[in-house]
């Protein structure tokens, strides 16, 4: 019964983001034109491939707190690949990115056509991705990004990085901008491994995913909007990254609340 699960769910869900895509190139070619980097109606389709994604999943998705209506960007925890599907679910947002994301097959055509900020570490490139930035937060783009840098297993929330927290800082962004902490939340189906979402080291993402597809029951996940911060209230990037790091932790159930070097966990 877990394999025929999995298949139908997984033809579903296909099908659902192939439609998504399709509805989104055609809408494009209208909106493109006449809007350029802004983008009034695409996102929505994004919503609804998200939420459906869930639904033919069987897994609740729950969201508490007022999304930041403000110019700026949103940082969460990191702990799954799901992750894109919750907090696209909700609220209209571009994911930053890795720059290799945009060459893995089906997966860096999804990211490229919803939008996605891809960046690298190369400092020769610091200029133009500053630039980047500037202008997709310049118009009115709310701009996602994982400061922990890597997935977790969701029990923990990992040092937040302050590198991309550098780019608010701008003196043509600073006055303008605030940063969105927000909290995922996944809880596993009843009888399953606390950590049943969670995908970190060197799990591979096929066999992750049809362990979600092939579930008698899926779980539930939370997606706490925490109040948004303004910038210019902060002395640095490190000052910056501190407090969203601790406002994100802080939205996590009790025995969640501690850092990636004293949760005690083994896969």
């Amino acid at each position: 019964m877990g394999w025929l699960r999995a298949g139908l769910r997984g033809v579903v869900l296909v099908a659902v983001l192939l439609l998504g895509v399709v509805a989104m190139m055609a809408l494009r070619l209208v909106e493109r034109p006449l809007y350029g980097l802004h983008r009034p109606w695409t996102p929505f389709i994004t919503q609804v491939v998200c939420r459906t994604a869930f639904f033919v999943l069987g897994m609740r998705h729950e969201a508490v707190g007022e999304r930041m209506a403000e110019r700026g960007a949103v940082v969460a925890n990191h702990a799954s690949w799901l992750d894109i599907f919750s907090l696209n679910a909700r609220k209209r947002v571009y994911f930053v990115s890795k720059a290799e994301v945009a060459g893995w097959p089906g997966i860096g055509f999804l990211a490229k056509i919803t939008g996605t900020v891809f960046i690298t570490r190369d400092p020769r490139a610091a200029k133009a991705q500053q630039q980047v930035f500037e202008e997709r937060l310049l118009a009115g783009h709310k701009l996602l990004f994982f400061p922990e840098g890597t997935s977790t297993d969701g029990f923990r929330v990992l040092p937040f990085k302050s590198t991309l927290f550098q780019a608010f800082f701008n003196e043509n962004l600073r006055d303008e901008l605030h940063i969105q902490p927000v909290t995922v939340i996944y809880h596993a189906p009843e009888g399953e491994d606390p950590r049943f979402y969670g995908w970190w080291g060197d799990m591979d993402f096929g066999s992750h995913a049809l362990k979600l597809l092939a579930a008698r029951r899926n779980g539930r996940v939370k997606v706490v909007y925490h109040t948004p911060v303004k910038v210019a209230d902060f002395s640095s990037r490190k000052a910056l990254a501190a407090h969203v790091e601790g406002v994100v932790r802080s939205g996590m159930p009790t025995e969640r609340q501690v850092a990636g070097g004293e949760a005690r966990l083994t896969r």
